[in-house]
């Protein structure tokens, strides 16, 4: 009798404690899964487009703006253009020539940002871009012109992405070291090809986002 009680108390405490942690768990679960459902929807959002935005929307058609509704928001997705030395307006008129179907392409974008640091957006937050491949459906898209073929982005071109996506994870609720790739990490693609070939550079680009964000935050506060 002596030794069964002892086991049973023995147990005891490490059944309160699995019990503890298992119970952890279940909160943060419910509490990641309470987070998304309080991410706004996108046409929420767009609704507060920051000021230095230029709406320039593609017609809708097939090939750059199928008009399909984007329903909720989990990530960010940076490319290149892969265009040296393009404005933002050349790449948005890109993106419209292919309304006709001629070329066979499907591409688009919800913003550009241009080699001044000025940004065009393409198609509504509302609606899917042809971008980022699997990720259409749950990601906001940014195409970022280059000044050469190596794709680092230009000093004004960067600050405007780093704002620019800080605005997008202060609306959306995402954390920009989860929730902000490159295409590349959705398809194996070299882009944008600097920030691929130099990670030590992206991860010092998810770092600004981070600390713009963190700015923006306490500022508000």
């Amino acid at each position: 009798m002596f030794q069964g009680k002892t086991s049973r108390h023995t147990r005891g405490p490490r059944f309160l404690g699995l019990c503890a942690v298992l119970a952890l768990l279940a909160a943060a679960v419910i509490f990641t899964a309470a987070v998304r459902l309080s991410r706004p929807a996108p046409a929420e959002v767009e609704a507060c487009l920051p000021e230095e935005v230029v709406k320039d929307l593609l017609p809708v058609n097939e090939w750059s703006r199928p008009g399909e509704p984007l329903k909720r928001v989990r990530g960010i997705v940076l490319h290149y253009v892969g265009n040296p030395a393009t404005s933002a307006q050349a790449n948005r008129n890109y993106f419209a020539s292919l309304a006709e179907g001629e070329l066979g392409v499907y591409a688009s974008s919800h913003f550009i940002v241009g080699l001044e640091g000025e940004v065009i957006q393409c198609v509504p937050l509302a609606e899917i871009a042809y971008a980022s491949n699997s990720r259409n459906g749950d990601t906001v898209s940014i195409e970022v012109c280059h000044p050469d073929e190596g794709g680092e982005y230009a000093s004004a071109t960067y600050q405007q992405v780093v704002e620019l996506t800080a605005w997008l994870c202060r609306e959306f609720r995402l954390d920009p070291e989860k929730d902000v790739i490159r295409h590349y990490d959705v398809t194996g693609k070299l882009c944008p090809l600097y920030y691929v070939e130099h990670p030590e550079a992206w991860e010092a680009l998810l770092e600004d986002v981070g600390a713009e964000l963190a700015a923006r935050e306490a500022a508000e506060a």
